[in-house]
Order: C-alpha cells, then structure tokens, then sequence
C-alpha cells in the first residue's frame, strides 16, 4: 500500500517579501492605523529646514492621498495595497501592487485549469503563471490615458491571476502599476516591472 501525504487545507491567506523601503497597508482593518504611519516616517526623512506649515501640508495632503488610493483598492476587492515609502536612488516612485480576492460563485465545482484556460485565451499576451504551485495566468499591458474612466497618465501594469489550492471557486489577483518616469515603456519601468517580479517569487501561501 502506498502511503498518500494527506491535502493541505485551503490557504487562509499569503505572505510577500516586499523590497526596503517599501509598506502594506492593510485594507480590512488597520488602514488609518498604517497610513498615519507611513506618513509619519516620510515626514521624518524631509530635511529639518523644511517650514512648519508647509509640513503640516504636505502631511495633510499624503494623508488624503493615501486614504483615496486605500478606498480605491478596497472597492475592488482588495485586501492590502503595497507602495514605495522611499526613494530610489534618491527619486520618489510612483509604483504600487494590490492584492485583491474574488470568487466564481457557482452551483457545481469550478475546474481551476479550464478557468486559467479561459482567462489564458482572452487575455491578450496573457502567459500560463503559478504562484506556490497555484496556476493561473501573469498579463503585462501598457494602460493608455483616458478621460473617460479618470486616468491621466499612461502606465505601466502587470497581473497575476491564480487559483487558491484546494478552493476552487476562490482566486486572488495582484495587480501592479507604474508610471514610472512618465514612459511607461522606459528602460525605468522595465526595471520596476522586474523588481515586482521578483517580489511575486517570494509569494507563498498561508495555512491555518
């Protein structure tokens, strides 16, 4: 008789390993909590001759600006939203990823490889992607400016989508942006794209 190791209960969440300098801000709960945080240590790296009311200003307005994306992602379904505090090489940028988690609600069990199949062939330059072991599909684009949905600058983005192991109707996607140094196709969003590529190696998966 062969002995078969017993299925890993379905994940109850993930963990990432985020580069220096860069932080989560969770957006089931603690959000205020996070932001006031990440606002806080920026404040801190701006030079001391920097005018007290100005300060109070620009504190005020990453705050807002911090809360608005928040809101933002946690309308679409996500559960926590990760973005540079930090320059790089001393440019602020203006990079993020969200996680976000959504369901196929449906009467029978969904076969994840025929839903990674279907979003494979609709998905232009869509590539076959896992993510510890999970399959799904990785997509990179260039997101054009448009009035009408409100963006103003183009950008660069990329999307892992993957089926949660043994849920078959849960799925979590991770969606990346950049507008890099205002190119979206520079040889500066090529390297933001490998980073958070490299960030989407370290993504394992989390069982109770």
């Amino acid at each position: 008789m062969v002995d078969v190791a017993p299925a890993l209960p379905a994940p109850t969440g993930y963990t990432v390993v985020i580069p220096p300098g860069w932080s989560r801000i969770p957006l089931r709960s603690g959000t205020d909590e996070a932001v006031k945080k990440i606002v806080d240590e920026a404040v801190e790296q701006l030079p001391d001759d920097v005018p007290k009311d100005k300060l109070s200003l620009l504190r005020m307005d990453l705050i807002k600006r911090l809360r608005k994306a928040s809101r933002e992602a946690k309308s679409n379904s996500g559960l926590d939203l990760y973005l540079p505090v930090e320059t790089m090489h001393g440019v602020f940028v203006a990079a993020s990823f969200i996680v976000s988690e959504f369901r196929y609600e449906s009467v029978t069990e969904i076969d994840p490889s025929m839903v990674a199949a279907r979003l494979l062939s609709t998905s232009e330059g869509a590539e076959p992607t896992t993510l510890d072991g999970a399959i799904g599909m990785r997509v990179e684009r260039v997101a054009e400016p448009s009035e009408k949905r409100g963006v103003e600058y183009a950008s660069r983005r990329v999307d892992y989508v993957v089926n949660v192991p043994e849920d078959p109707n849960r799925w979590v996607s991770v969606g990346f942006s950049t507008v890099a140094d205002g190119e979206p196709r520079s040889e500066f969003a090529d390297v933001l794209v490998e980073l958070f590529d490299a960030i989407m190696t370290t993504f394992r998966w989390s069982h109770p």
